[in-house]
């Protein structure tokens, strides 16, 4: 399914929140054509957006678990290799705080729970690192992320970059990048403190 963590790692006794994040087009640069985005294509394509290790540092040094739920339907349109998907999940867990990433490999005629806008991957790593979805945060730059948060309860942020396609549901906030996102979780989080 993906790269984790070990569950020994996985730290408190209670639920706590994650912020779950897309993966091409949040984390690392996708490959836009015609106004679409595609994922990296190999390691060499591979690029982590500017302002993404220091958000993420700063949600983790918020207590939340940083959980990557990424579709990966290349693989299954032989497109792709999984090996490759496999080998950009590696470099970007060695390289940045993240806990897991969870991956769905399936395409829209295989009609999975995984694939967003299902909400699947979203309650997995909910369930298995004891994260309460309606507590947490999604961070996506497709309509398919923002519906899968909306479907698992989370609050959801869309980095909007202009993609045509269309609207599944409408975010809670629009943001240009991670960065933007974190200053605004910060500021939820501090304000449900008060």
């Amino acid at each position: 399914m993906g790269k984790r963590r070990p569950v020994s790692e996985i730290g408190g006794p209670g639920p706590g929140q994650a912020v779950f994040l897309d993966r091409d087009g949040v984390i690392n640069r996708a490959i836009v054509l015609n106004s679409q985005p595609y994922p990296p294509a190999s390691l060499a394509e591979l690029e982590v957006l500017p302002g993404v290790p220091e958000a993420l540092t700063t949600l983790q040094g918020l207590g939340l678990r940083l959980l990557v739920v990424t579709n990966q339907p290349d693989v299954a349109r032989g497109r792709q290799s999984r090996a490759v998907v496999e080998a950009i999940n590696e470099r970007l867990m060695a390289e940045l705080p993240l806990d897991a990433i969870y991956v769905c490999y399936h395409d829209n005629q295989d009609h999975c729970d995984c694939r967003k806008p299902a909400p699947g991957l979203i309650l997995q790593a909910a369930n298995e690192w004891k994260v309460l979805p309606a507590q947490s945060f999604m961070v996506g730059d497709r309509s398919k992320d923002i519906e899968a948060g909306r479907r698992a309860g989370c609050t959801t942020f869309l980095i909007d970059l202009n993609y045509a396609e269309p609207a599944l549901s409408q975010p809670d906030y629009r943001v240009n990048n991670l960065l933007e996102a974190t200053q605004l979780i910060q500021e939820l989080i501090k304000k449900e403190s008060n």
